[in-house]
């Protein structure tokens, strides 16, 4: 009996340490810098591409006690294709009312000023400045404009560029309060400053369905 409590315990506090761990150190964290200049783009050249519908964007926050995983809805963006690069500075736009957890009170909480007050900002973008490869993957850059504050980050990503179709994926984390989100959590139940993020984005040619648009 005695073993089998201590193999009870045992298991326990396994679980609890894996409960409470930082997603953040397992992936890429992006440092926050001043925002770059971005060059105008050309409406006229390469080959245009949309973000479709079935993409995802999502996120993993922790605190003391446990983690959380959420994510955006509804989110666009169309870029052009040249030469198998990019043209110009695409954006992609998240309406920050689609976001969700995986909990309805949370999911609530995250709208209000604590947190993103997608009343005050409604729109999250993301300018791309750069695309270039890194090794056996790209490093991309771009500014995020997130909660009324704009910076650059950088991220790595497996970017894939074809005649049918671009795809995105990366997993990465930045520091919310470097965006000013800043609500604490509870005294005994901190939130952690950095948050995952996931992106597995596919564009396809041509202009955005009603479906692959941004609504507010």
């Amino acid at each position: 009996m005695k073993q089998i409590r201590l193999s009870f315990l045992a298991t326990l506090v396994v679980a609890l340490l894996v409960g409470c761990g930082d997603p953040s150190k397992q992936v890429h964290k992006s440092a926050a810098n001043d925002p770059q200049a971005t060059a105008p783009s050309s409406p006229t050249t390469g080959k245009e591409y949309a973000i479709r519908a079935g993409s995802t964007i999502g996120f993993t926050g922790s605190k003391v006690t446990g983690s959380h995983k959420g994510g955006f809805k509804n989110f666009a963006g169309n870029f052009r294709i040249a030469d198998g690069k990019l043209a110009g500075t695409p954006e992609l736009k998240i309406a920050m009312k689609s976001a969700w957890a995986d909990n309805e009170k949370l999911s609530g909480h995250l709208k209000s000023p604590d947190f993103f007050d997608v009343e005050k900002f409604a729109v999250t973008t993301f300018t791309v400045t750069s695309v270039v490869p890194e090794g056996a993957q790209h490093k991309v850059t771009g500014n995020l404009n997130l909660h009324g504050v704009t910076k650059s980050i950088s991220f790595p990503a497996d970017v894939q560029v074809a005649a049918d179709a671009v795809t995105l994926k990366t997993e990465f984390a930045i520091n919310r309060r470097e965006f000013n989100i800043n609500f604490p959590g509870m005294p005994n139940d901190l939130i952690r400053d950095n948050v995952v993020l996931n992106f597995d984005i596919k564009a396809t040619p041509g202009p955005a369905k009603p479906e692959d648009q941004l609504a507010l």
